[in-house]
């Protein structure tokens, strides 16, 4: 408490002015919002470098730290508890005159769904980078998802108070292994006692913080003639021509003026801002959000750099003044039950309002919220081009369009085809399903839910606990839809499918924490796929009576290794007449029938791949129903595979491992009896090495702990699904006999 008490009189009261300004903080115009999100690999500083925001935007009182588990946006037991963030939270927050809604995502790739989620959220985001790392494996795999939604994106290179911290190695990486642009705005600048400075490229000046008071003030300082300020007026003119080649109203100051030095530091802004905007460059600025450096700067970046909400967006047009928003996440609260995070796109949604989601449900908005991470403040209304939590709606999912009305959302899309001159595609008022699918087209509501790489099973502690256990996972699943839940019919089980070890762990956790149930968790099992050994050709004969009608069909369908597609037709001559006589109705139930035999293979039940069925000859007797046909045509597949023979086809993940030294022929052992291909191993740093191998993951079961007590805890991994390879016979029957629950 001494350390606030020696603070001047006016400190104190423009602290509390900043405070009450955070508290009241009224609602925005479109061009005042910032929708970011905060990207990064694994333990790079993302949530630490959240809460300094926070901390220095008034909205807390001391700085929360991930060691210690008070931060605010891992407010999650299991985030405490292991001191990384599993769900993505939302915070806003006031910074200089512009109101910042920010989304702190995880890291780890168990959790990459709520990555995904929170993107169509933002509208650019903050890739952090660890100073001593660079561009590592999540790194690249969160910097493709922001490609794929064409987010404009800051670098900010954490960590650079670190002797170890390489800032020329970090912007390298983000030109090779990223293909960016970088443009640097800052450079670091250390004292002779190793203390972080910042040199400012654009105003030439040196910034330094204050540690005393958390880093609350930063001081500026003009350069005196000397090597550093040459240097950085160097650099400052290689900004200038660098962003002159992309951006026209700077290229023609510059001609005009013909000299860098006449360039204000306006134009240079400006003139960033719209490259960024473009996706032409990616400003880099650095600090250290653990020593309280460079995070006021990266606010003020925020601000200068990113678009606003009208910026982007430009689709929604076609709803003028209409409600448009779209879900991005479900949250359950204790009290507040379901919680919907929607980001207000165009239109104001306002309390008690009702809504209509694409899906058809209609929706009634009991109250509002604004966010932060599990702290919720009521209002009554929210603008375009903001985010809101809404509560009261049951049926919503993630990925739905919420709109005013059904009549708002069909005159949206008449809107949006007439405009794109799509005279052709018209949309029928009766027919809901061609309606639903044209705003799926358009709008692109539906979730990219990635494929299940762990299974395992799940049981309650007793027969009395097991509606208690289906209703949690009915709300865990809405939360987090890469949480697959399904029975087994053969096996009488639940099974859940996730994304890894990890994933399979937290719900565990959070089964118990959240919900009061102790489930038990039954050996994970691995989704193998099956393949076909050697082409098979089989003609099935079937004949039957059924409820007094006589049902025939005869069918002939051969399995062929191809990937290019599953279902094709013999163009031969002998069966081209016979297949041209078929209805494309008939064509299409026997299509779904053989298709859905390969669902599950005879081996251990896996989905069967890189084979197509080809149909050579089919003859239907009259009155056969289309059940009938689809039974003969599964049937007449599952002959085939079983007659073949299929081989197993096992996941196999990439691997990235980070270690000192002299542990790593300890790892190379363990990695070899695992039967991992080893691809690379290179040099990270002076000490450590960076082993980069491909192993199956039925051996890496438990791997990350394993890897803690052969390492002492001293490496670090990241995995990340990268195919399918064949096994041997060995491996083949051992693996079986795990699928059977023999081993």
């Amino acid at each position: 408490m001494l350390q606030y008490t020696l603070f001047s009189g006016s400190f104190r009261r423009s602290k509390l002015l900043l405070s009450y300004t955070a508290q009241v903080l009224c609602r925005c115009y479109s061009a005042d919002i910032r929708n970011i999100g905060i990207l990064a690999h694994i333990d790079a500083g993302k949530t630490t470098t959240t809460e300094r925001m926070l901390f220095y935007a008034g909205k807390t009182r001391a700085l929360g730290e991930v060691h210690r588990g008070n931060t605010v946006t891992d407010y999650l037991t299991q985030e405490r508890e292991r001191g990384i963030t599993i769900c993505s939270s939302a915070v806003t927050f006031a910074w200089n005159g512009k109101r910042i809604n920010l989304l702190d995502t995880p890291g780890h790739i168990d959790f990459t769904m709520e990555v995904e989620q929170s993107l169509h959220a933002v509208d650019g985001v903050i890739v952090v980078l660890d100073g001593t790392a660079g561009v590592e494996a999540q790194t690249v795999t969160v910097w493709t998802q922001a490609d794929k939604h064409n987010l404009p994106r800051l670098v900010f290179v954490n960590k650079m108070d670190r002797p170890d911290a390489n800032f020329d190695k970090c912007v390298d990486d983000l030109k090779s292994k990223l293909d960016a642009l970088p443009v640097c705005t800052q450079y670091p600048a250390k004292n002779d006692q190793g203390q972080l400075g910042i040199y400012d490229v654009i105003t030439l000046e040196q910034l330094s913080w204050q540690q005393k008071d958390f880093g609350r003030l930063y001081s500026k300082s003009k350069l005196k003639p000397c090597d550093a300020l040459r240097g950085l007026q160097e650099k400052r003119n290689e900004l200038i021509d660098q962003l002159s080649g992309l951006d026209d109203e700077l290229a023609e100051v510059v001609i005009s003026t013909e000299s860098f030095d006449q360039v204000s530091n306006e134009l240079i802004g400006q003139a960033l801002r719209r490259a960024t905007c473009q996706k032409k460059v990616v400003p880099v600025l650095l600090g250290s959000a653990y020593k309280n450096i460079g995070i006021q700067r990266l606010m003020d970046a925020v601000n200068d750099y990113l678009p606003t909400p009208e910026e982007r967006n430009q689709i929604y047009d076609c709803f003028g003044n209409d409600l448009a928003g779209r879900v991005f996440k479900i949250v359950h609260d204790k009290q507040r039950g379901a919680l919907t995070l929607v980001r207000l796109i165009r239109g104001e949604i306002k309390r008690g309002m009702r809504l209509t989601s694409s899906s058809g449900q209609a929706e009634v908005v009991s109250k509002i919220y604004e966010p932060l991470a599990d702290e919720y403040r009521e209002v009554s209304s929210v603008q375009a081009g903001d985010v809101a939590i809404c509560a009261g709606l049951r049926s919503t999912v993630t990925g739905d369009l919420l709109t005013s009305s059904h009549s708002s959302l069909k005159n949206a899309q008449k809107r949006l085809l007439k405009s794109r001159g799509d005279t052709k595609q018209k949309i029928n008022d009766d027919d809901d399903s061609e309606e639903l699918d044209v705003c799926q087209e358009m709008f692109s509501i539906e979730p990219q839910i990635p494929d299940a790489v762990y299974f395992c099973s799940i049981e309650p502690p007793s027969i009395s606990s097991q509606t208690a256990m289906e209703n949690a996972l009915k709300q865990l699943q809405r939360e987090d839809p890469s949480l697959r839940v399904s029975y087994d019919a053969v096996t009488g089980q639940t099974v859940l499918g996730g994304m890894g070890e990890l994933h399979m762990d937290i719900i565990k956790s959070r089964m118990l924490s959240e919900y009061k149930i102790d489930v038990d968790l039954g050996p994970l099992q691995i989704a193998y796929k099956e393949t076909i050994e050697s082409p098979a050709k089989y003609t099935l004969s079937l004949e039957k009576e059924i409820a007094g009608t006589k049902q025939n069909m005869s069918i002939t369908l051969e399995l062929i290794n191809d990937h290019t597609e599953l279902f094709s037709l013999d163009k031969s001559p002998e069966n081209l007449q016979n297949l041209n006589a078929l209805r494309p109705r008939i064509l299409q139930v026997v299509r779904k029938g053989a298709i859905s035999a390969l669902e599950r293979g005879p081996r251990v039940g896996g989905q069967v791949v890189d084979t197509q069925i080809r149909l050579h000859n089919v003859l239907i007797g009259r009155g056969t129903a289309d059940s009938f046909i689809m039974s003969t045509a599964a049937q007449c597949v599952q002959k085939l595979l079983s007659t073949s023979g299929t081989r197993l086809l096992e996941p196999i993940m990439a691997m990235q491992i980070v270690a000192p030294n002299e542990r790593i022929s300890g790892i190379m052992a363990d990695l070899s009896r695992r039967r991992a291909l080893i691809k690379d191993v290179l040099p990270k740093g002076d000490k450590n090495k960076l082993i980069f191998v491909n192993a199956p993951l039925a051996e890496l079961s438990g791997y990350s702990s394993v890897l803690r007590t052969i390492s002492s805890g001293t490496a670090s991994m990241t995995m990340q699904p990268c195919g399918f390879s064949e096994m041997n016979s060995i491996d083949e029957s051992l693996a079986i006999r795990r699928a059977q629950g023999l081993e």
